[in-house]
């Protein structure tokens, strides 16, 4: 009685936190959804989600969010291991290949926008370049190309931790395993999928989950670059929050993060379930 006293003790703070700060105002959130406006508190029913849910806007904003994550995530987390091993081999000069990819981390975010900015802008250096040497036409490369910048920017920003979180996975990996598997004849390929990637299985599941949460932290960037109303394909769910708040229309707002909400607990809760029997598998 005395551990579980003091268990609860120590938790207290923290559940207390979290209800104050995160449950009650989601509730809140909730319970606005369905009213007929901020100061208007009559039961609205779906029509708030009909609007929000007919909304091109929206429906656009979804699109372009889907397409970012389904492309990002999985490439963060394929890049990143394959640096990773790469590193963890006897590779000449891999602590200053290292440093490089942990650079952007160090960078704030103003800064990588504006790196981007003069390297891809119309009268920037990726135009000057192509101009001098080849004699091709300047073209705007954030109205064409501006997802793909977006999401090469992310993955440059990003690698360097997933890196991390891979070596030190890599070197907590039972040497007594990999050593059999040697004494067995087994090549690199299939020690890797038989025997590393089996261990590696919880770390790419975090290393997914910090990709994906880090995916819907892209608005910064793309704000920064192009305002509340960007190009097509760079209009995100974060934009059309944040031009809701801007215009005080909160039942929208909080329908369209009710609706994220959702399906990010979706998304995750299938997350946890993969990594469930992956982890039981790893302890059998």
């Amino acid at each position: 009685m005395k551990e579980w006293g003091a268990g609860i003790g120590f938790l207290l703070p923290s559940v207390a936190g979290v209800f104050l700060f995160f449950f009650i105002p989601f509730l809140m959130l909730v319970k606005m959804s369905f009213q007929k406006s901020a100061t208007i508190g009559d039961f609205a029913g779906l029509a708030n989600y009909n609007a929000v849910l007919t909304n091109e806007a929206f429906l656009e904003a979804c699109g372009n969010t889907a397409l970012f994550t389904a492309v990002t995530v999985p490439a963060a987390i394929l890049i990143s291991l394959l640096l990773a091993l790469v590193l963890n081999t006897q590779l000449p000069g891999k602590s200053t290949f290292r440093s490089l990819l942990l650079t952007p981390m160090m960078v704030p975010v103003a800064s990588i926008v504006l790196i981007w900015q003069v390297m891809f802008s119309f009268n920037g250096v990726l135009n000057g370049w192509t101009y001098q040497l080849f004699g091709l036409e300047r073209i705007d490369w954030m109205k064409d190309h501006g997802q793909l910048l977006t999401m090469l920017l992310f993955l440059w920003k990003n690698l360097g931790l997933n890196i991390i979180l891979f070596l030190s996975a890599l070197n907590n990996i039972p040497q007594e395993v990999v050593e059999s598997s040697l004494m067995d004849g087994c090549g690199s390929v299939r020690r890797f999928f038989s025997i590393r990637l089996y261990y590696l299985g919880p770390t790419i599941f975090f290393v997914g989950i910090m990709s994906l949460i880090n995916s819907f932290k892209i608005f910064r960037e793309v704000y920064l670059l192009t305002g509340n109303y960007p190009y097509g394909k760079l209009y995100t769910l974060q934009h059309f929050m944040n031009n809701k708040f801007t215009r005080l229309d909160y039942t929208q707002l909080s329908v369209a993060a009710v609706i994220l909400s959702i399906a990010m607990m979706i998304i995750v809760g299938i997350l946890f379930l993969i990594e469930s029997r992956i982890d039981k598998g790893v302890e059998e």
